[in-house]
């Protein structure tokens, strides 16, 4: 599956750590499908617009890594993901 990594906002903090020996936090695979879900909450009728986002949301969190759905996003103006295909190697 390949979703491109989108960098998650960082905020300075007293408490926080600083520095180059600390990674970079990583958005959730599913990320982009909560985000759906939330958009769907203002469109309309929330009970009739976020069943199919939150389906697919559930589905993403259900999936093994790389097994996520790959239906497009209903409120969210996103490429629709798409599973990578390992090339077969001749014998």
């Amino acid at each position: 599956m390949s979703s491109s990594s989108r960098p998650v906002p960082r905020r300075e903090s007293p408490w926080g750590v600083t520095g180059e020996n600390h990674p970079e936090p990583k958005a959730h695979r599913c990320n982009d499908r909560v985000e759906d879900v939330i958009q769907a909450c203002f469109e309309g009728n929330p009970f009739k617009t976020v069943p199919g986002p939150f389906k697919l949301f559930w589905q993403c969190m259900r999936s093994k890594p790389g097994e996520e759905p790959t239906a497009p996003f209903t409120y969210l103006d996103l490429e629709p993901l798409k599973r990578e295909t390992e090339p077969v190697k001749p014998e």
